[in-house]
């Protein structure tokens, strides 16, 4: 339902608190008076059926009996009373209500009934939108709205905080009121029972007076709704997120590597990085991180220059920075002869730039000045100590005319003391100038910057449904893998599971089975000794357990005596196992420094189906160098997953060993992560070893398990996915009236190239009829803002032609902007130049039309100028209501109301 109706809560008018009373110790005591007291500007009507009044405001006895109808009902009686309430509540017109009450799912199976109850009837009236229910309140502080029990009500401000925790939210604002923190929104969601994650930051999203919002999260129980909504909110404005339950020991349970090393909070890590959050550990973080990100602009690296009037502290902050794996930046040659000429001859002569304790002001100023001209520097970080000859203030006072004049990259401080240091700080903060009163401190603070900043690269990322160079028969593969179910094994094979994997082109060693020890031998003949034999049992997850694979196997003797062993190894250790008997299989030498990788992934239960990848081998789980990602992954995604291992570099250049073939290891990762997304029912899939050679990859041991009940619904493909891949089916070939064939499909982020020439094609009468302003040249922000889209929320089809030399180029563009419910949609066609009069913009804007059909949109809407007399026939030839802005005589509105 997304933002629909949220006014009614964040902006009511009328407010009925129901059981409201006088008495303190009561929920709808503390909730009515602050309601009353905080100087709302609006109507609050106690409804208390035994009181005739409440605080001396009249009271009624029920919500159909107040005098106008509210907009938003408070409710703070008994449970078991909720369900009638939301019944009368919806009766009565009601649409909005807070339901603070608890004793629902959180306290058992009959509050989770009750619960229900509730659900069910706020579905009977359409509209109806609840926080909570068994939450603290809401407090809008731009209204001087409490709708809570809360003890204070915070300062207005531009953070909103949401957090699923009522007792965090008591101490966060009395830590706030302390501080002198305000808020735009402050939100205990409860259980979120209709208003979620994803709703209000869709809300917040459209809200001026939110420049950047705070998450404290324990559960999410929409992941595709809540991937859509913070993507779509980061590209504008910073979350931050602290998740509780680090250290759940999920995983126990689980059948294969991937399972174990795939724990549910580095889940929540790499969905959280994909989103553009930035997640913090420490409470104490929150206040501090959510401001740097929305008042200072990202650095574009990690090269931080550290530039100090002590020694210490700049040992201090180096630590701090390299144990967070940020950088230290190398100062140019150029730098160093300019700061040679303005400090003493005895300065520290690199990074951290020791200035000395004897610095005065000006010597302070005029280095940060020069550091931050330095090419090779992303940030600079100041650190002042108190020492006898250090004027803190003043020092202050010239380093913050530096950041006034210096607004290009970030410039941090960090004023080490008390009392001395106090008026320093104040001008600092004053300036916008992030300062802070330990290097640590500011240190942490940067990493935040940097990962801000990385992440938002990241959410410009929008992976395609297969690459090109993927040529797969989908259907012959479903077909196979639908065998496969009917079959009744939820633990594939080695056998089928590299079978899998040989269909989406990834390299395997293929196994051959063997029940006895002359089947073996006959098949070690075929293959070719040297070789490798594995126990076979549908049980058996990880053999080398059990001692069930030896490897390097010469001759006949050697591999009668492996079957024997493998056996007895086998039954003894296992004797619950059905053994089957083992698979040969050529043996791979790694020669020439070849590394073990483990690629796999896993059905999580809250954002479905991730990747991983790691170093491999047996002892996968000891090391835990992993990393998660959500499938699937384009090149860029994958290379970024496999850059944060530790072992990353191992796969380079290697004290005289050549570097290993990284670009296959990424496109295996890549392979994978679209074998998964096809297959929903793949609840767990291992690749341990993956074989990293110089020229290409190996997979030497493969398993994959099934779950039948994870199959997709008719019509909501890729459901098990947190992020909807590129939707491949909007693809269509045209011919137009000219015979010439013209291909339309979605937009993806590599046509960014193409769309940059599409625009350089048309003729300034073109743009301005699109975009109703003039620009000199595109840019990769504006690129950013039209080639990376979420296509949950927004449709661009572009067509794509060929031309005579056999390159392709971009047509035109048509796009659906849907607002986040799919109720209404913002139309816009672009055609370049050479291509217009072909007929071509119709046959778009028709296509564009189907979809938002398809879409359920019931209401399409867009401007152009009134000059565009072309476009302007477009849109009457379609049945769009066509009329002049009563604002502005220059702009035609166009509206069409879709069946």
């Amino acid at each position: 339902m997304s933002v629909r109706n949220l006014d009614s809560i964040f902006q009511p008018r009328r407010i009925a608190v129901i059981g409201a009373s006088d008495d303190p110790s009561s929920v709808g005591g503390p909730v009515f008076r602050n309601l009353i007291s905080s100087g709302f500007r609006g109507v609050v009507y106690p409804v208390n059926v035994r009181r005739e009044s409440v605080e001396g405001v009249q009271a009624y006895p029920s919500v159909s009996k107040v005098p106008n109808k509210p907009d938003l009902a408070v409710v703070c009686t008994p449970a078991k009373t909720v369900p009638a309430i939301v019944r009368e509540c919806g009766e009565a017109g009601v649409q909005g209500m807070i339901i603070i009450s608890a004793g629902f799912r959180e306290s058992g199976a009959d509050g989770k009934e009750l619960e229900q109850q509730v659900a069910d009837e706020v579905a009977r009236f359409d509209g109806m939108r609840v926080v909570g229910p068994n939450c603290l309140g809401v407090i809008v502080p731009g209204l001087r709205m409490n709708a809570s029990f809360a003890a204070t009500t915070p300062a207005d401000g531009h953070i909103a905080f949401v957090s699923q925790s009522g007792a965090l939210c008591t101490a966060v604002l009395d830590w706030a009121d302390e501080e002198g923190i305000g808020f735009s929104h402050f939100v205990s969601v409860g259980n979120m029972l209709d208003a979620d994650f994803g709703d209000l930051l869709d809300y917040f999203s459209e809200d001026p007076a939110t420049k950047s919002v705070i998450l404290y999260v324990e559960s999410i129980k929409d992941a595709r709704k809540f991937m859509s909504a913070t993507r779509a909110f980061s590209r504008t404005k910073p979350i931050v997120a602290f998740k509780s339950g680090r250290f759940a020991e999920s995983a126990a349970a689980a059948a294969s590597h991937t399972g174990a090393m795939a724990g549910e909070d580095a889940v929540y890590d790499a969905a959280f990085e994909r989103a553009g959050i930035v997640r913090i550990s420490e409470i104490d973080e929150m206040f501090d991180c959510a401001e740097l990100l929305a008042h200072h602009k990202p650095p574009t690296g990690s090269r931080l220059a550290i530039l100090t009037n002590a020694g210490g502290p700049g040992v201090m902050a180096t630590d701090a920075l390299l144990a967070r794996h940020g950088t230290l930046a190398k100062l140019s040659d150029d730098t160093i002869a300019s700061l040679n000429d303005i400090l003493p001859p005895y300065w520290s002569h690199g990074n951290p730039i020791d200035v000395l304790g004897d610095a005065p002001p000006e010597r302070i100023a005029e280095s940060a000045r020069l550091v931050l001209d330095d090419d090779g520097v992303d940030a600079v970080l100041v650190i002042l100590a108190p020492q006898a000859m250090t004027d803190p203030t003043e020092a202050a006072r010239a380093v913050a005319k530096v950041g006034t004049d210096n607004r290009y990259k970030p410039l941090l401080a960090a004023w080490i003391g008390g009392r001395m240091m106090r008026e320093g700080t104040q001008l600092l903060s004053q300036a916008k100038i992030p300062t802070y009163t330990t290097p640590e401190q500011a240190v942490h603070a940067f990493m935040h910057l940097v990962s801000y900043a990385r992440n938002q690269e990241v959410l410009h990322e929008t992976p395609r449904d297969l690459p090109v160079s993927f040529s797969l028969d989908r259907e012959r593969l479903r077909g196979l893998f639908d065998t496969i179910l009917m079959e009744g094994q939820d633990v594939l094979s080695e056998t089928v599971s590299k079978a899998l994997l040989e269909g989406y082109e990834i390299p395997v060693t293929k196994p051959y089975a063997a029940h006895s020890a002359d089947e073996a031998v006959q098949a070690a003949r075929r293959i070719e000794y040297p070789v490798v034999l594995k126990v076979l049992s549908p049980d058996i997850t990880h053999k080398t357990d059990v001692g069930g694979v030896v490897v390097n196997l010469k001759s006949d003797d050697e591999v009668r005596q492996a079957y024997e062993q493998i056996i007895t190894g086998a039954k003894d250790k296992r004797p619950d196992a059905n053994v089957l008997g083992v698979t040969v299989q050529a043996m791979v030498k790694p020669e020439g420094g070849a590394v073990e990788m483990i690629i796999g992934a896993k059905k999580d239960p809250t954002f479905g189906t991730v990747v991983m990848a790691g170093m491999g081998g047996i002892a996968a789980e000891v090391f835990k160098d992993r990393t998660l990602g959500l499938p699937p992954l384009s090149e860029r995604l994958a290379r970024r997953m496999l850059e944060s291992l530790d072992s990353w570099p191992l796969l380079g250049e290697y004290r005289g060993r050549p570097a290993l073939d990284k670009d296959a290891l990424i496109e295996t990762l890549m392979r994978v992560s679209y074998l998964v997304a096809d297959y929903p029912e793949i609840k767990e899939l291992d690749i341990n070893p993956l074989i990293v050679k110089q020229d290409g990859v190996v997979a030497l041991d493969a398993r994959v398990v099934i779950d039948r009940s994870l199959v997709t619904e008719p019509g909501r493909p890729y459901q098990h996915l947190a992020i909807r891949p590129y939707p491949d089916q909007y693809v269509r070939n045209i011919t137009l009236s000219d015979g010439e064939r013209v291909k339309l499909r979605p937009i993806k982020p590599e046509d960014e190239p193409m769309w940059h020439d599409l625009l350089a094609s048309c003729s300034e009468g073109s743009l301005w009829f699109r975009f109703r302003h003039l620009f000199k040249k595109t840019t990769h922000q504006m690129a950013s803002r039209y080639c990376f889209i979420d296509y949950d929320r927004e449709m661009a089809i572009v067509s794509e032609m060929e031309t005579a030399d056999g390159n392709r180029v971009l047509s035109g563009v048509v796009r659906l902007v849907a607002d986040a419910d799919h109720e209404s949609a913002e139309y816009a066609v672009l055609i370049g130049d050479p291509w217009q009069g072909r007929g071509l913009g119709s046959a778009m804007t028709d296509y564009i039309l189907d979809i938002a059909r398809q879409w359920g949109v019931k209401r399409l809407y867009a401007e152009t100028t009134s000059d565009n007399a072309r476009m302007i026939g477009m849109f009457r030839n379609r049945g769009f209501e066509v009329k002049h802005s009563k604002d502005d005589d220059t702009l035609v509105l166009a509206d069409l109301k879709l069946e």
